[in-house]
This record gives C-alpha cells, sequence and structure tokens, in this order.
C-alpha cells in the first residue's frame, strides 16, 4: 500500500470520530479528538492489524493553558498516525487502552506517575520510575514540578 493511500485510510478510519485532522509533514497524520472517543479511533487504527501503538506522549501546556494533552503514535508502515486528546489540567482523565493494546499498559503507568492523569480501567497502577515514598501530588514532567520542594528527597548513591 503506497504512502497515498495509508493517508486516506487513516482519514477514512478516523473521520467520524475526529474533531480535527491535519497532515503537519507528507508521512503524518495528526488527529484531534474527544477522551470519549479515544477507544473507538485506537480500534479503528488497529483493526485489522492495520496499524500498532509505538508510543504515547504526555504534554503539560502549563497552568495558563489550562489542559493536558495525550499523544497516541500509531505506526502504518511508513505513516505515522497520532490521535491528540486535550484534558483539563484541572482533572486529567483519560480512559485505558490496555482492553485493546495490552502492552500499553507500560505508558500508561508512566503517564499516571509523572503526569499525574487518571487512566480509568487501567490494570496496573504500580510505579515505574519514582520510589514509594515519593510524595502524593507531585508529578515530576509537570511544567509547574519544582525539584527543589522541600518535601522533595534526592537519594545519594552510597559511593559518594
Amino acid at each position: 500500500m503506497s504512502l497515498e493511500q495509508r493517508i486516506t485510510e487513516a482519514r477514512a478510519r478516523l473521520e467520524p470520530l475526529v474533531e480535527s485532522v491535519e497532515q503537519p509533514a507528507p508521512d503524518r497524520v495528526d488527529a484531534t479528538i474527544p477522551a470519549d472517543k479515544l477507544l473507538d479511533a485506537a480500534s479503528a487504527l488497529i483493526k485489522d492489524e492495520w496499524s500498532y501503538l509505538t508510543t504515547i506522549t504526555g504534554l503539560d501546556l502549563g497552568v495558563e493553558a489550562g489542559e493536558m494533552a495525550f499523544l497516541y503514535h500509531f505506526s502504518a508502515g511508513a505513516l505515522l498516525v497520532t490521535l491528540r486528546v486535550h484534558v483539563p489540567r484541572s482533572e486529567p482523565i483519560i480512559p485505558s487502552v490496555c482492553g485493546i493494546i495490552p502492552t500499553a499498559t507500560l505508558y500508561e503507568r508512566e503517564l499516571m506517575e509523572m503526569f499525574g492523569v487518571t487512566i480509568t480501567g487501567t490494570p496496573n497502577t504500580e510505579r515505574l520510575f519514582l520510589p514509594e515514598d515519593w510524595p502524593a501530588g507531585v508529578y515530576p514532567l509537570r511544567k509547574d514540578f519544582d525539584p527543589s520542594q522541600p518535601e522533595i528527597v534526592v537519594q545519594k548513591d552510597a559511593a559518594e
């Protein structure tokens, strides 16, 4: 299937579900979708093994913007399709895609731990990177994170 055919196919799979579709590069399609359409859009992209999830990226757009974005990147041959889900920063909630893409659990755990997003229905909420005694409500990949906060204790290597 040519790149042009893949782009046409991606648009056809996503059109009924998205708020907008853009093509920022010849080999990319970006679709902005509401959180409640995420599972339908992801299912449409992986149906018949047309594409696969390559990663999920979190973006804190800042306190002023008042929102966060979660980008679900799918590969289909040479085409990269990104589903962009925007949610309020004050209440970041998205559904888990693990029911249809079980390997997404690592990405979802990272988003929960590092951005403080609530992922409904995710099968595993264990930490990946931060120590168990990390303070609740402190998310290192948020723009307002301050590593000098008194409650953040950095463990020094015993060899130092």
